[in-house]
């Protein structure tokens, strides 16, 4: 069955001069000349993405769009006219957001975080701005330390909401966070909890001895180049994260693991290596 929005495998069935016809064996859908690649012929199996025309027909192509039907991506809105705003997906034909998919007027120049989806009524790949009625709240198949991947949609006064895996949202608490991320931003994360009411929290650092671990080896790699850093218990909390990057409950069990280890020595005035 062709899906519209998609990437289809079809077989090429007939060539004309104006491009070639592709099909499953129930749909014949054209590629325009300019899309076939060199050395294509009749019976070759293409990987094509489809989507309608302006006028409403199937067409497929080797051009492969920023984000496919049932994805969020971040888009710039290239247009807006009466019927809504248009975006950039690596299309010919910019991706439509009508109106009534925009919570706030989406504003040209600008890039947001959209949904991609095939509209049941005419059947085209059109994107919506209202993330919320995409995003899966109840049937939640992550657990604490779970890798995931991230795009980061909306910024509160509590951190940085994401998408997770292309399908949940949670937050990354701003206390949490130790480098730059913007609306956008693409990044790695781990899920910290799960609450009883399916609301997500996340984290950009591993958690427990993992953690623990990785900074453990990231001070020691910052003391055995400069023989010692002015950190130490007292320490402001910004402080260590302007040095490290790190949170300052990070930084005391790393030091405290590294003191027990018998590689650092602490002092008034910070953590020293011990040479061997």
């Amino acid at each position: 069955m062709i899906q519209v929005g998609r990437y289809n495998e079809l077989k090429v069935l007939k060539e004309m001069d104006f491009g070639i016809y592709l099909g499953d064996g129930i749909h014949e859908i054209l590629m325009p000349l300019k899309w076939v690649p060199a050395g294509t012929k009749v019976d070759d199996i293409l990987d094509v993405f489809v989507f309608r025309d302006s006028e409403g027909r199937l067409i497929c192509t080797t051009v492969k769009p920023y984000a496919i039907a049932g994805e969020f991506a971040f888009l710039e809105v290239q247009q807006v006219n009466n019927i809504g705003a248009f975006l950039d997906w690596g299309m010919e034909k910019n991706l439509l957001v009508p109106f009534r998919e925009q919570p706030n007027k989406l504003q040209e120049g600008k890039s947001y975080v959209v949904y991609v989806y095939v509209d049941e009524e005419t059947d085209r790949v059109i994107a919506s701005a209202k993330l919320n009625k995409f995003i899966e709240h109840e049937d939640i198949d992550l657990v604490e330390g779970d890798i995931v991947e991230l795009l980061i949609y909306s910024e509160t006064d509590k951190g940085f909401n994401a998408i997770i895996n292309n399908t949940y949202s949670g937050l990354i608490y701003r206390n949490e966070i130790f480098d730059k991320i913007r609306i956008g931003d693409k990044i790695k994360g781990y899920v910290k909890q799960v609450r009883e009411d399916n609301k997500i929290d996340l984290s950009l650092q591993k958690s427990g001895y993992e953690l623990v671990d990785d900074v453990k080896w990231k001070i020691l790699n910052i003391l055995k180049e400069k023989g010692s850093i002015p950190l130490h218990d007292g320490s402001s909390p910004e402080e260590i994260k302007a040095m490290l990057q790190i949170s300052k409950k990070a930084f005391k069990k790393a030091v405290g693991a590294l003191y027990k280890e018998q590689q650092v020595k602490l002092t008034d005035k910070g953590v020293e290596y011990i040479k061997r």
